[in-house]
């Protein structure tokens, strides 16, 4: 079989950048490579690695959710709210689903029936769920939460961190849902080519509301994360998380375009954003500098995705 190099780049360049990370850090830092650092690595990659899950449906379909920040942040404050005034747990959790459910679908309805593009949209609900934050916690965080409550982001299982196993189920279920349901097929179609997709019949535009919807819970899931292991709803919770959730998107293979991708590849991507976060902290980096590597990181990530395509 001929040895095609390029090919193999393209298949497996994430694989191996996270490999070739992962040693140069471990040189750096002792500590790096630690069971307890990587825990912590995997764990704080959840939060927003569940975000990155529900912004794979949206990128593959072709659009963007720029909101995924402000909703958490909205999701959890209300959920924080209700539990400080001795809401039982299960209410609060289907509260802060249904508040993810419909900036989702507020989203979804706006850019297919609305046509309005996706960056518009979510972009107006970034600041919408963002006001909506600061004017019902009146700008100070919301802290004291029961130990049932707190178990979500700080229990474990096994050893093994609830956020941990709520990421990995999150990721299994999504790719199930584009593998093997009409769903998933759809969603790949649409990001393929929407019109085709109209012209056969299907309603595309259902499908396209529900993978904001999709992304909306995704948010919600990681607010009660979020929230849960700080013990404190911060009304700028998820601030800047939209940066971390695309790059971690686009880094694991999904094309900004739409139609090809995957959520294993978004699973190494956020892996691959965590262990740079966590490298540059451990390396003592400031974080006015570590802004710029993420910026670096994005345009890197999009000019890679149109490399991709140019060689397609």
């Amino acid at each position: 079989m001929k040895f095609n190099i390029k090919h193999i780049f393209r298949s497996y360049g994430i694989v191996i950048a996270f490999i070739i990370i992962c040693a140069i850090l471990t040189i750096l830092s002792p500590v790096f490579l630690s069971i307890t650092n990587i825990l912590n690595i995997v764990r704080q990659s959840s939060i927003f690695g569940i975000m990155a899950i529900g912004m794979t449906f949206i990128i593959l379909t072709g659009g963007i959710d720029l909101s995924v920040g402000s909703i958490l942040a909205i999701a959890g404050a209300v959920a924080a709210g209700m539990l400080k005034s001795g809401v039982g747990m299960l209410p609060v959790v289907l509260v802060a689903l249904l508040i993810g459910i419909g900036c989702g679908l507020a989203n979804g309805l706006l850019i297919t029936i609305g046509r309005i593009a996706p960056f518009v949209v979510t972009l107006g609900m970034m600041s919408i769920a963002r006001s909506l934050t600061l004017i019902f916690t009146k700008g100070y965080p919301i802290s004291g939460f029961n130990e049932t409550y707190r178990f979500i982001g700080g229990g474990d299982i096994l050893s093994v961190p609830v956020p941990i196993i709520i990421f990995i189920l999150t990721v299994v279920i999504a790719w199930l849902i584009l593998t093997q349901t009409r769903l998933g097929r759809y969603t790949y179609a649409i990001g393929g080519n929407e019109e085709t997709v109209k012209l056969s019949g299907i309603n595309s535009n259902f499908y396209k509301t529900i993978v904001y919807i999709i992304s909306g819970i995704a948010s919600a899931i990681s607010a009660l994360i979020l929230t849960s292991r700080l013990n404190s709803a911060e009304p700028v919770a998820g601030q800047g998380y939209e940066l971390d959730v695309i790059a971690a998107v686009v880094i694991g293979g999904t094309s900004l375009s739409g139609g090809r991708g995957g959520v294993w590849g978004t699973l190494i991507g956020a892996l691959l954003i965590g262990v740079i976060n966590n490298g540059m902290n451990l390396l003592g980096i400031s974080p006015y500098f570590q802004l710029f590597v993420k910026g670096l990181i994005i345009i890197g990530a999009v000019l890679l995705d149109r490399l991709r395509q140019t060689a397609d």
